[in-house]
C-alpha cells in the first residue's frame, strides 16, 4: 500500500484531484510535439472546474492522461497527477483500471461512437456496474432508474434497444447516465455537447448540474463553449498551446479576467456581442507549432500587447487578488509600476 506524504493535509481536505507540473510529448517522424507544458490545477471536492481554450490548446490530452488513455507514443516527461492522493502515473496498470468506471468515469465528446452498436443500453450499462453489489436485475432496475433521471421515455422497454435506435441527444443522455450511474468521486465530461444542437446543449448543461449536485462528485468539464462554463462550473482553466495561462473563480475570470488571451477569448464570445454584425470577432493568428522547445511567452505572437520581455523570459504565475493566478509579464510590470 502506498502511503501518503506526511508533509500533505489529510486526504478529506485535499483536493480530489491534484496535477503539479505536469509535462507530455507525443513522439512523431517530425520530432516531439510537446502537448503539455507544466500543467498545474486542482479539482476541489464537489466543485465543477471548467477548462478552455481554443482547439489544439491541450483540455482533451489533459482529461485523457488523467484517464491513462493515452496512445502509445505519449510521454510524460515530469509532474504528477495524484487521485485522493495516489500518484496515477506511479500506480500499477491494474490499480488504474481498478479505477476506472468506479471512482473515474468520463463521459465522450461524441455521443455517436462512445456506445458498442452492436450491443444492447442494457448489456453495457450492466456491464458498467462491474464493480458494485447485487443481482444482474438489482442492476438492471438502476439501470432503468437512471435512464429515467436523465430523460429516456419509457426506459423499461427502451433499455434493451441498440445505440442507432436513439437520436444523437439520446445517445448522450445514456452516456452520462452510464457515466454517473456508479457515482464516481470525479468526472470527466470532455466537450459532452459538441455534438448536439443548442437546445439540446442547454439541456444537457442543466441536466450535468443537477446530477452533479444530486451525486456529490466533483466534475473536471472540458470545453470551448464559453456560455457552458459559465452556466455549469465553481473555477475556469484558460489554456493555450498546452500551457495553463489563468485559473481561477468563474466569477474573477468572466469578470476581471487577468491574461490577454482570456480577455481576447472572451472578446469572441458571440453572447457578448451587443450589436447586429455580419462579422464575429477572432483572435488574429494562429496556435502556434508545439514542436521543438519554447523560448518566452506562448501567446506573444499573437498578442497586442506583447514587449521584448515576452520573447525571452517565460511567464510565472502571478497572483491577482486571493484566487486568481494568470502566466503574463504585465501583470509583473504593473506591479513594479505600483511600487
Amino acid at each position: 500500500m502506498r502511503r501518503e506524504d506526511p508533509q500533505l493535509p489529510p486526504s478529506s481536505s485535499r483536493p480530489v484531484l491534484e496535477i503539479r507540473n505536469l509535462g507530455l510529448e507525443f513522439g512523431t517522424p517530425r520530432g516531439r510535439i510537446h502537448a503539455l507544458r507544466n500543467v498545474s490545477l486542482d479539482v476541489p471536492a464537489a466543485h465543477v472546474v471548467g477548462i478552455v481554450g481554443e482547439s489544439g490548446s491541450g483540455k482533451s490530452t489533459l482529461a485523457c492522461a488523467v484517464m491513462g488513455l493515452l496512445p502509445e507514443n505519449a510521454v510524460v516527461t515530469s509532474g504528477s497527477i495524484l487521485f485522493e492522493g495516489k500518484d496515477l502515473l506511479n500506480m500499477p496498470a491494474q490499480a488504474h483500471r481498478s479505477l476506472l468506471g468506479d471512482r473515474l468515469s468520463m463521459i465522450f465528446q461524441d455521443p455517436m461512437t462512445a456506445l458498442n452498436p452492436v450491443r444492447t443500453i442494457e448489456s453495457q450499462m450492466i456491464d458498467i456496474q462491474h464493480h458494485g453489489q447485487g443481482s444482474r436485475g438489482e442492476k438492471r432496475a438502476r439501470a432503468i432508474e437512471m435512464l429515467h433521471r436523465v430523460g429516456i421515455p419509457d426506459p423499461h422497454s427502451r433499455i434493451g434497444a441498440y445505440p442507432h435506435h436513439f437520436s444523437g441527444g439520446m445517445r448522450q443522455r445514456i452516456c452520462i447516465a452510464m457515466a454517473v450511474l456508479v457515482k464516481p468521486a470525479l468526472l470527466i465530461a470532455d466537450e459532452p455537447t459538441t455534438a448536439l444542437d443548442a437546445t439540446l446543449e442547454v439541456q444537457i448543461i442543466h441536466l450535468l448540474k443537477d446530477l452533479q449536485k444530486e451525486i456529490g462528485c466533483s466534475v473536471l468539464f472540458v470545453s470551448h463553449h464559453l456560455g457552458a462554463v459559465a452556466e455549469l462550473c465553481d473555477r475556469v482553466v484558460v489554456m493555450y498551446a498546452g500551457e495553463v495561462v489563468e485559473q481561477g473563480t468563474v466569477r474573477n475570470i468572466f469578470h476581471n479576467p487577468g491574461h490577454p488571451y482570456t480577455r481576447a477569448l472572451l472578446e469572441c464570445d458571440p453572447g457578448r456581442i451587443k450589436k447586429s454584425t455580419r462579422t464575429l470577432p477572432t483572435i488574429p493568428g494562429e496556435v502556434p507549432s508545439l514542436l521543438g522547445s519554447k523560448v518566452g511567452c506562448i501567446f506573444r505572437t499573437r498578442c497586442p500587447q506583447a514587449f521584448d520581455r515576452c520573447a525571452h523570459d517565460h511567464p510565472v504565475e502571478y497572483r491577482i487578488g486571493l484566487d486568481q493566478v494568470a502566466r503574463c509579464h504585465l501583470l509583473d510590470e504593473e506591479r513594479l509600476v505600483s511600487a
